[in-house]
């Protein structure tokens, strides 16, 4: 009996070391009371890459001026098999890898590395002369494909679309769902692609608030964060498959000793 229960009680004393050392490393900014946050006092502007999918329109007091300006689709389908002419949902414009949009009128316009305000502004003066000198064209423009990576241990791993076009490294990990118990909070790794297609990759280290001075506190286009299980998950799958034997074979063992007992009466 005691060869039994001597590896249970082993097995049980690791789990119980693990969790120990487990519940040390779970909370985030563990020195968030010691730190400066001077360097994060500034407003974050995601800035357009290459592959982009930005809506863009342009308004003007007379719709039928702005209209030879924004490409649409229309939805109508007529009776005839004809589409409509009517309105129609905001055709994207991809953005290409030399940067540029082709854009009705004016032709290829480059907008990589601009900021949504920016790109705004710059297509409002491309229009401009093609307008009255009265007419003060307004152009919105929006990101349509930013979106995220979230996987490994994540409650909810999954693909996170960001309509804000502003999204914090917690924001997006909360829309995962958070970490597991399990995921290493010190050595997150972000792989980021830049306006060239250069891949880059970065370690954080979710304990330390300074995370939150760094570059990397927003997530950009097309970032993937991926979350590594701790060595606690992979002991503990070892663990579970060593305890699934011992039950296993306890109860043989208790079976086999009821038979003899029975037998030997």
């Amino acid at each position: 009996m005691k060869k039994i229960l001597l590896p249970l009680v082993a097995i049980l004393a690791v789990m119980f070391m693990d969790s120990c050392t487990t519940s040390k490393q779970v909370p985030y900014m563990q020195n968030i009371d010691s730190i400066s946050l001077a360097a994060s006092q500034y407003l974050y502007d995601a800035r357009i890459k290459p592959k982009d999918a930005l809506n863009i329109t342009v308004h003007t007091t007379d719709p039928a001026v702005a209209a030879p300006f924004n490409l649409t689709v229309s939805r109508n389908l007529g009776s005839d098999g004809s589409l409509s002419t009517g309105g129609g949902s905001l055709q994207s414009y991809l953005v290409e890898n030399d940067g540029t949009i082709n854009f009705p009128v004016i032709g290829r316009i480059s907008v990589v590395g601009l900021t949504k305000k920016e790109c705004e502004t710059l297509i409002e003066q491309k229009v401009a002369p093609y307008l009255a000198k009265t007419e003060k064209p307004v152009v919105t423009v929006r990101m349509a494909s930013f979106r995220i990576t979230l996987i490994g241990d994540f409650t909810a791993p999954k693909v996170v679309p960001v309509t804000t076009e502003k999204m914090s490294i917690l924001e997006a990990m909360a829309s995962g769902g958070d970490l597991t118990l399990y995921g290493k909070r010190q050595n997150v790794l972000l792989i980021r692609e830049d306006a060239t297609g250069r891949k880059s990759i970065h370690r954080i280290d979710l304990t330390d608030a300074n995370f939150i001075n760094s570059p990397y506190y927003y997530v950009q286009q097309n970032d993937i964060i991926y979350v590594e299980p701790n060595a606690t998950k992979a002991k503990n799958s070892a663990l579970g498959q060593s305890v699934t034997i011992w039950f296993s074979f306890i109860s043989i063992a208790t079976s086999v000793a009821s038979l003899l007992v029975n037998v030997l009466k």
